[in-house]
C-alpha cells in the first residue's frame, strides 16, 4: 500500500503554526519546541473561530499543569438571563501531517468529564490559577440563576472522533440543547481563512418575484425553499457569511434560534414559515436570470454574500440536517432579498448591514467605524503617534496601535465611571452605550484611558498565586477607574482639561509614577472590600459577583475614593 501523502489544508496550518512561534515567542511557553507547536494552534484555532488576534486569544489560553482539560476558555456576556461559554480543547499530531488521526476518545471523555464538573458549583475542582478566577465567574454566573449555554470546541489536525467517543457524549446525560459539541480542524481553519474567496453559485426562486432597478442598483425580492437554503450552506457554509456581523462558529444556543428550529420542525407552522421569519439579505456583485420567464427564475449570482438573516441560514442548514423521516419541507419558504451592488458601494453596503442587523443588541462596532465621530478620533490618535483601528480587518498591531474596542472599554472604566459595563457588557459598548462613551471623547484621552487599562491589565498577568491579593484577576477595570482619577486630581485638572496639549507630560508622569498609581489603587479596593465584607476571607466566587454587580462602586463613590 503506498504511503499516503501530506494533507494540503494539514500543511498550510502547520506553517501557521510555526509562524505564530516565530513572531509569538512571548506569548508561548518555553522550552520544548512539540509544547509551543501545540500551544500555537490552540491560540490559531481560538484566533479564527472566535475572530480576534492571536494576543487576545493568548488571553483566552489556559492550557498547563492542572487545567481541568481546558485549553481556552472564554465567557460570554449575560443575554436574557443566559451566558455562552466556550471550551477549547485541542490535539495537535506534531509530526503526522496526513490529516487522517481521529481526535481522541480519552480526550472526548476527558471533555465530558470537564462539562459535568466546571458548571456545578457544588462540585470541587482542582485547577491553576490562570483559569481558577474564571472557573469561578461562571460558577458565580451559575449561583446567581444565569444559565450557561455551552461550545465545547474540539480541536485536531484530523478527523472527527470515531462512534466510541461519540457514545461518551450520548450517555453522559449532558442536554444537548444546552450543550454543543463542535469538531474543528485544519479544514475548518482554512475556510476561515479563505474568505476572500469568491462565492458564486444558482438560487432557485419560487413563483412571482419583484425586479427592478433602483437608484442606479437592481432588486430581487421572492421566495425560495429552505432546502435550497441548507444545500447552499452545505456546499459554502461560511464563507457565506463573512461580511455579516453576526458570522459565528456553529449554532449559538439562543431563544431565537430555538425559535426557528421548532418553527420548522412543526408540521402545522412549518408551511408558514416564510410569515414567521425576517427573512434573508444577500449582497452580490451581478444576478442573471431568463427574464422570458414569468416566474420561477434560477439566479445565477456572482460573489454573493448574506448581510442579514445568517443564523436562520445556519438554523435551517442544522434542522433540515438532523434525521427525520416524517419532516416535508417542500412547502416551507423564506423570503430572500438580492442586492446587485457595485464594487464602489460599500459605504451604502454598511448602511444596509447597519439597517438589518441594528434592531437586535448585537456587537455594532464595524457598524459606526464609518462614523464621523470615530474617524475624528483615528486622525486625532495618529497626530499623538499612535494608530487607531476603527475596522476589525485593520491590519495594524503593537502597543502603538489601538483597537475601536480597546478604546471603548478602556474609556467606559476609567473616564466614565463604568467598570462594571465596561467588562460585563461589552456587547453594548457600541450599541446602547455608545453616545455615553464617545461623546466628547478626544484623542488624549482615548489614549491615556488604553494606557492606563493596558498597564493595570499586564500587572495582572504578571501575578502569581503565592503574591497579590485574590481579587486582582477580577478588578483590571476598578484599579483602572481610581488611577484615572488619581491622574487627573494629581495634576489638578477635570477630564475636559485633558487633550493634545498637555497628553505627553500627562502620560509621562503616569509612566514614570505607575506603580505608586497601582499600589494606591489596589489599597482603595481593599478598603473597599473590608467595608463590604470585613476582614473575613471572601471567596473567588463571591469576588467574581461583587465586581460584576458594581457593589464596589457604590462604596467606593460613598468613601469619596473617586
Amino acid at each position: 500500500m503506498a504511503e499516503e501523502t501530506n494533507n494540503i489544508n494539514a500543511s498550510i496550518i502547520d506553517q501557521r503554526v510555526l509562524g505564530i512561534i516565530q513572531d509569538y515567542q512571548t506569548l508561548l511557553p518555553k522550552g520544548d519546541i512539540n509544547k509551543q507547536k501545540s500551544a500555537a494552534f490552540v491560540m490559531l484555532c481560538i484566533s479564527t473561530s472566535m475572530d480576534c488576534t492571536i494576543e487576545a486569544a493568548s488571553e483566552l489560553f489556559t492550557d498547563g499543569g492542572q487545567d481541568a482539560g481546558v485549553d481556552g476558555l472564554h465567557i460570554g456576556e449575560v443575554e436574557d438571563g443566559e451566558f455562552t461559554v466556550t471550551i477549547f480543547q485541542a490535539k495537535y499530531s506534531v509530526n503526522d501531517l496526513r490529516g487522517v488521526s481521529n481526535f481522541p476518545e480519552n480526550a472526548v471523555q476527558k471533555a465530558v468529564n470537564t462539562v459535568q464538573v466546571l458548571f456545578d458549583p457544588a462540585k470541587s475542582i482542582d485547577v491553576n490559577s490562570k483559569i481558577r478566577p474564571m472557573i469561578e465567574e461562571i460558577r458565580s454566573l451559575v449561583r446567581d440563576g444565569y444559565i450557561p449555554n455551552v461550545r465545547m470546541i474540539l480541536c485536531n489536525n484530523g478527523i472527527k472522533w470515531k462512534s466510541e467517543a461519540q457514545a461518551w457524549i450520548n450517555n453522559s446525560g449532558i442536554p444537548s440543547g444546552q450543550v454543543q459539541w463542535i469538531h474543528y480542524n485544519h479544514d475548518s481553519i482554512v475556510d476561515i481563512l479563505r474568505k476572500t474567496k469568491s462565492v458564486d453559485d444558482t438560487i432557485r426562486f419560487v413563483g412571482n418575484s419583484v425586479i427592478e432597478d433602483f437608484n442606479f442598483r437592481r432588486v430581487l425580492i421572492g421566495k425560495v425553499k429552505v432546502s435550497e437554503i441548507a444545500e447552499l450552506f452545505n456546499r459554502h457554509n461560511d464563507l457565506l457569511l463573512q461580511r455579516n456581523i453576526r458570522r459565528y462558529l456553529g449554532l449559538h444556543a439562543n431563544r431565537v434560534n430555538q425559535a426557528i428550529h421548532e418553527t420548522l420542525k412543526d408540521e402545522k407552522k412549518r408551511n408558514n414559515f416564510y410569515f414567521f421569519n425576517n427573512g434573508i439579505t444577500i449582497i452580490c456583485q451581478k444576478f442573471r436570470h431568463n427574464a422570458l420567464q414569468g416566474a420561477n427564475y434560477q439566479v445565477k449570482i456572482e460573489n454573493l454574500q448574506i448581510i442579514n438573516g445568517g443564523q436562520t441560514c445556519k438554523t435551517i442548514q442544522q434542522t433540515l440536517s438532523e434525521p427525520d423521516l416524517f419532516a416535508d419541507y417542500e412547502n416551507t419558504f423564506v423570503m430572500v432579498r438580492l442586492y446587485e451592488l457595485a464594487a464602489d458601494d460599500q459605504d451604502f453596503v454598511q448602511d444596509i448591514t447597519h439597517a438589518t442587523n441594528s434592531q437586535n443588541p448585537v456587537d455594532l462596532r464595524d457598524l459606526h467605524s464609518n462614523d464621523v465621530i470615530q474617524k475624528q478620533i483615528e486622525i486625532g490618535v495618529q497626530d499623538l503617534g499612535f494608530t487607531y483601528k476603527r475596522q476589525r480587518d485593520d491590519a495594524s498591531s503593537g502597543s502603538q496601535s489601538i483597537s475601536s474596542t480597546l478604546a471603548a472599554e478602556s474609556v467606559l472604566a476609567v473616564w466614565r465611571r463604568r467598570p462594571h459595563q465596561a467588562k460585563f457588557q461589552r456587547k453594548e459598548h457600541f450599541g446602547k452605550l455608545y453616545d455615553i462613551i464617545f461623546t466628547n471623547l478626544n484623542a488624549a484621552q482615548a489614549i491615556l484611558a488604553v494606557l492606563i487599562y493596558r498597564s493595570v491589565d499586564n500587572s495582572r498577568k504578571k501575578q502569581t498565586d503565592d503574591q497579590g491579593d485574590s481579587f486582582i484577576p477580577y478588578a483590571s477595570h476598578y484599579l483602572s477607574m481610581l488611577i484615572g482619577s488619581a491622574i487627573l486630581k494629581k495634576h489638578k485638572i477635570d477630564l475636559d482639561a485633558l487633550n493634545h496639549r498637555n497628553f505627553k507630560s500627562i502620560a509621562d508622569e503616569f509612566a514614570s509614577n505607575y506603580e505608586n498609581y497601582y499600589n494606591n489603587a489596589v489599597q482603595e479596593v481593599v478598603s473597599a472590600l473590608e467595608a463590604c465584607y470585613g476582614k473575613r476571607k471572601i471567596s473567588l466566587q463571591q469576588l467574581s459577583a461583587t465586581f460584576r454587580r458594581g457593589d464596589l462602586l457604590e462604596i467606593l463613590t460613598e468613601k469619596g475614593l473617586h
